[in-house]
């Protein structure tokens, strides 16, 4: 894991939502269960479609290219837990968030 880059910052991610970003020239999700944030890749391991862009239900996201459901606090995909995205440590300081990638 590299230090904690900012990522975002809280005002851009409401709760609920899923946002696209890029760390360290990598694409990375970011979800926002009622304050917590969490961060996985944000390719689905399907066909590659965007996580970032996908539906967050509590703590899955479905992909919005063929419903690929994972939690986003795993990383495990809901129907086969062998498949799991990567996932990455999230710091919050004040308005900004962090992620190790």
């Amino acid at each position: 894991m590299g230090n904690f880059v900012k990522a975002a910052s809280l005002s851009d991610l409401a709760a609920g939502t899923a946002k696209t970003v890029v760390v360290n020239g990598k694409e990375i999700a970011l979800y926002n269960l009622d304050g917590k944030v969490y961060a996985t890749d944000n390719i689905c391991l399907h066909q590659g479609g965007p996580l970032g862009e996908g539906m967050l239900e509590g703590d899955v996201i479905t992909c919005p290219w063929h419903m690929w459901q994972y939690n986003v606090r795993t990383g495990e995909n809901l129907d086969d837990k062998s498949l799991k995205l990567a996932t990455y440590p999230v710091q919050i300081d004040g308005n900004d968030i962090k992620v190790a990638v």
